[in-house]
């Protein structure tokens, strides 16, 4: 081994670099089996961020199904999810540019099957007989909020767009039939909660022509948040519900519901895009099911009758995306060490297959920080929780006594989580010499319904304190420099990016990803599914109007006193470009050191290669800039006022 450098950190040279990060990394996810076929979706940044449809077929062969150009993602709530569905070989799905439902089979090419309208399509699940679709429609024909609706659509070919089977209701989802066709279950819910707040579970009879009758309420309510129905092969309906304050499996049989383990742990997930799935039946007998306790994922194997839960050695720290059929099991996967990818089990042999990696690249343990769980104390008596990511790389050291710079990661939702999976992004930073630590804020998902709800009404309060704490917390135990605490975040983390370079006095320099600088337009200025859920995050609007003022970074930029850059994309609709605009505008008219992207034609979050490689390499170029390290590689500038 050759001797290491001294260099100090931030200007260690790393082999994980934005270029080889975006050009060997997609996106997977929408995993499926449909008899001896498995399918899911990428989503590939070197095609700008078009999402293919992939199969896997029983002799092994990998074909993409969905040609150029299109894009199979659609845009009910915005964040999509669970845009395809198979039923003998023929395709059904979403297409992005002009949100129809298309028909591909076999040998032909797509055809569209619903009308040029106004109309969105999710989550979708057709009847045995392969006649109809029953799916989520968003009607946006009107002029005011769009109308969210339980549909049924001609799988030949439907010129109205659909039969809406249920409506009155803000939203809907997970459409689910039993085996048989005869039965037919859906969540449902209104403003101002969000399906991990409170939902409804109902049932109906299904009759011949595809129509429902008899529906009737099962379970949850406006303070009991209900995930993932889903029929066993023998007709019953099993679902998760927090009850018991954890999201725990149940199911109802003869008009009674039964807890199957009870568990303080968290088997079901916040439901941001459709078709997300936890558990699977292998057998009427046996479920499979992964469950996460303090952010790592276990994988289990539940027996129907004797509620037997029998834990499945596996390597993996995160498993989501559960599918399974007779002898196998299909997730997601991923560890510290393992990037993620789509993993087939055989439940015999219990060995498990690769079919298709998020990167190709090789991971090196000699540039790969392992995550720390740290427990970080903060206000009240209470803990949040983090995973912290000391420097590496076999190559550097630095000089004598300098401590880490470290940099603050604040998650997305804010009902949403890190869990400790390899991520490229954290490495990159990592391998350069800059220490991270990836905050599980009260409000996060994972440790409880209590914990999640930690931030009703505190939203900019708690995030921004436990955040804080975090950086402190690890100041004070000497792994990092007091004096070069960064912190940045996406969407709701930039929220709370936002929040703390204003309203606290720790960090030196930040970076917002599409974050909210302003709470009150987005009251009025965002898309349907979220356009209630400051309601109890914040408050009621605009009988909480001071409270709205208070927690905007935008209206205090006088306290603000250190260097941001903002990135932004020019189509979001759930956080407008006008955020980060406005609030650049402001920063620089204050005479403080202020960078802002803007991205061409990009929307929540970047899906273009070369935008997420800009991105990825602006915000170290801006912390070089700042703090006066070197870059060990030349990175392109990015234009700095008043620096």
């Amino acid at each position: 081994m050759s001797e290491q450098k001294t260099a100090s950190y931030g200007s260690w040279k790393s082999p994980i670099t934005s270029d080889s990060i975006v050009a060997e990394t997609i996106g997977i996810g929408g995993t499926q089996i449909v008899g001896d076929d498995i399918y899911w979706q990428e989503l590939r940044p070197k095609e700008d961020g078009r999402i293919v449809v992939v199969r896997r077929s029983s002799d092994g062969t990998i074909s993409d199904l969905t040609p150029q150009p299109f894009n199979a993602r659609t845009r009910v709530h915005e964040y999509g999810g669970h845009a395809y569905a198979v039923k003998e070989n023929t395709l059904y799905f979403s297409n992005y540019d002009d949100q129809r439902l298309y028909r591909l089979d076999p040998g032909e090419s797509p055809r569209p099957i619903t009308p040029e309208m106004e109309f969105r399509y999710a989550d979708y699940v057709l009847d045995p007989g392969g006649r109809f679709l029953y799916c989520v429609r968003e009607d946006h024909t009107g002029s005011g909020e769009a109308i969210n609706t339980l549909v049924k659509v001609n799988a030949s070919g439907d010129e109205a767009g659909g039969e809406v089977l249920v409506s009155g209701n803000d939203f809907y989802s997970s459409p689910r039939l039993s085996p048989d066709g005869s039965r037919l279950a859906w969540l449902t819910w209104n403003h101002p909660n969000l399906p991990w707040d409170g939902t409804e579970l109902w049932v109906a009879d299904v009759n011949e022509d595809g129509s429902i009758t008899n529906n009737k309420p099962l379970a949850g309510g406006s303070d009991e948040s209900i995930f993932q129905p889903e029929w066993s092969p023998d007709g019953v309906l099993y679902f998760i519900s927090d009850r018991s304050d954890w999201w725990n499996l149940y199911r109802s049989e003869d008009g009674k519901v039964a807890a199957l383990c009870p568990m303080e742990a968290e088997f079901g997930l916040p439901q941001w895009v459709f078709g997300m799935s936890t558990y699977a039946f292998e057998s009427p007998r046996r479920i499979i099911c992964t469950y996460s306790q303090r952010g790592v994922s276990h994988l289990a194997s539940l027996d129907t009758e004797t509620l037997e839960l029998e834990e499945i050695e596996t390597e993996y720290t995160y498993l989501s995306g559960v599918k399974a059929s007779p002898g196998q099991a299909l997730y997601l996967a991923g560890s510290a060490v393992q990037k993620m990818a789509v993993v087939r089990r055989d439940l015999g042999s219990g060995t498990e297959e690769v079919l298709r990696y998020s990167s190709e690249s090789k991971i090196d343990p000699d540039y790969t920080s392992i995550p720390q769980e740290v427990e970080i104390p903060t206000e009240g008596d209470k803990v949040a929780y983090g995973f912290f990511y000391p420097p590496k790389n076999k190559d550097f050291k630095a000089p004598q006594g300098e401590k880490p710079l470290l940099l603050v990661m604040s998650h997305g939702g804010p009902t949403g989580a890190t869990t400790p999976v390899y991520d490229s992004e954290i490495q990159y930073f990592t391998s350069r010499g800059i220490a991270v630590v990836d905050v599980n804020y009260g409000g996060s998902t994972g440790y409880g319904r209590d914990f999640r709800q930690r931030l009703n009404g505190q939203w900019g309060v708690v995030d921004v304190d436990d955040c804080t704490n975090a950086a402190l917390y690890l100041a004070a135990r000497g792994d990092v420099d007091e004096n070069r605490l960064m912190i940045t975040g996406g969407s709701a983390g930039g929220y709370t990016t936002l929040c703390a370079l204003t309203f606290r006095d720790v960090f030196k320099a930040g970076a917002s990803h599409f974050g909210i600088g302003d709470l009150e337009p987005f009251v009025t200025d965002t898309h349907k599914f979220e356009a209630r859920y400051l309601d109890n995050l914040v408050g009621p609007y605009p009988e909480k109007r001071d409270l709205y003022r208070e927690r905007s970074a935008i209206n205090y930029t006088d306290q603000l006193n250190c260097p941001m850059i903002l990135f932004q994309g020019s189509e979001d609709k759930i956080v407008p470009p006008n955020q980060s605009q406005t609030m650049y505008e402001a920063v620089k008219a204050k005479g403080l050191p202020v960078a802002y992207l803007e991205f061409e034609g990009e929307q929540h979050g970047f899906r273009k290669a070369e935008n997420i490689k800009r991105a990825l390499d602006g915000e170290l170029y801006f912390y070089a800039q700042v703090f006066g390290f070197e870059l060990a590689d030349p990175i392109e500038p990015v234009p700095i006022d008043n620096l």
